[in-house]
């Protein structure tokens, strides 16, 4: 590797001059890299021989920028059959986040440092913790890509996240057992549709997702043996296809409770094409927004579980006519927290509830529920250490 000053004359006459490095890749490509002054030639010099060395070096000429490694990544997400929620979502990291600061750069331009400043553009531009490490994760990704296919040595965004402390994350706090009594009467009532004591009985014990539970066909429902099977789900445009992973794919069991009104619901519920249990009047899966906004909500408002809304200052929203407005208490994802909750109240192994949950690793539940099952130890000890103060300790309690 070597520098050397080139210097000429232009056709108007004009000196010019320039510093030009000379090297061969790890490849043993010749390659040329001209700079206007030699401290920069220099840096050049010293960064490109340690990465050639190492392997990781990538020439400018075999490089490609920012803008146009996304747009091989989203046609890669594209030939993968990623679902087209996902897709939009990641487009939007692209469009919104990652373009307007790095778009124009190279991928061997980039550097780690340049990664962390980025992070950090993220943050202080107003974008969330969360949403920030969603792009980085992104821009992870589609270097990753970029790699794969011989564009850049290595990956310099992989090492880059946005750490979020504990106490950011606000804990899931489920329905309690009188609140779930309280729903399962309101879906009881005589006035209520024949669907909504088993969709919301579903709901509670079972744990399904809400896109699961809108593309449950009959099929997986067994009866007999008291077990749902889930093999597929209803995607946000009403696409039935198989769950986002491996994890999804899974049976839970039912008690006698919800097998009993399944069965009652069976003789009743309208025939549809793909067989489902809680298809539409049309016969097609529902609706995400319509499952909450025609039976959820006036579900939950019967059950008298709604709260005043407020906008985004803080302040109560009123109707026209000066009115508070109301919103619903729970979502369609508290039903499964509260599922999730009641297995861990019973004892079921965190193992097990990872599985019927269908989390694609053990540190996702613990995430989500390690404060519930905190909470039981607790508890435990705290009941152990009452009656030993009360009876002695076990030995003499025994005698």
């Amino acid at each position: 590797m070597s520098i050397r000053k080139r210097e000429w004359t232009t056709p108007k006459g004009e000196h010019k001059a320039a510093w030009l490095v000379d090297y061969r890749d790890a490849a043993g490509v010749r390659r040329a890299k001209q700079f206007a002054r030699k401290k920069d030639a220099d840096a050049f010099e010293t960064t490109a021989s340690w990465e050639v060395r190492q392997g990781t070096h990538t020439a400018d000429s075999q490089s490609i920028t920012v803008t146009k490694a996304g747009d091989n990544w989203l046609a890669r997400c594209r030939r993968d059959d990623l679902e087209q929620s996902t897709l939009n979502a990641y487009g939007q990291h692209l469009k919104l986040h990652i373009v307007p600061y790095l778009g124009a750069k190279r991928l061997n331009q980039l550097t780690t440092p340049a990664v962390e400043e980025f992070r950090d553009t993220l943050l202080d531009t107003g974008r969330s913790k969360a949403m920030a490490k969603r792009v980085l994760g992104s821009l992870a990704a589609l270097i990753k890509e970029a790699k794969r296919v011989g564009y850049v040595a290595h990956n310099v965004a992989s090492g880059v996240t946005v750490k979020r402390s504990g106490r950011e994350k606000t804990p899931v706090v489920p329905p309690a057992k009188e609140q779930m009594r309280l729903i399962i009467e309101a879906a009881s009532w005589k006035g209520a549709r024949p669907m909504e004591r088993p969709l919301i009985l579903v709901l509670l014990f079972a744990g399904l997702r809400a896109s699961e539970v809108r593309g449950l066909p009959w099929r997986n429902v067994n009866l007999s043996a008291g077990a749902i099977t889930i093999d597929q789900r209803a995607d946000f445009k009403n696409i039935i296809g198989p769950p986002k992973s491996k994890s999804g794919f899974r049976t839970i069991r039912i008690p006698a409770l919800v097998v009993t009104a399944l069965k009652r619901w069976k003789l009743q519920c309208p025939p549809s094409t793909l067989g489902l249990v809680f298809p539409s009047e049309a016969g097609t899966p529902i609706f995400h927004a319509n499952l909450t906004t025609k039976v959820i909500d006036p579900l939950l408002a019967r059950a008298g579980m709604v709260r005043p809304k407020f906008d985004s200052a803080g302040a109560a929203a009123m109707d026209d006519d000066g009115q508070p407005l109301m919103e619903s208490q729970f979502s369609l994802h508290d039903f499964r927290h509260a599922c999730a909750s009641m297995w861990i109240e019973q004892r079921v192994q965190a193992k097990r509830v990872q599985t019927w949950m269908g989390h694609h690793s053990i540190q996702v539940t613990f995430d989500t529920y390690g404060h519930l099952f905190a909470a039981l130890e607790e508890d435990a000890a705290v009941m152990a250490a009452l009656e030993a103060g009360i009876m002695g300790t076990n030995e003499e309690a025994a005698a």
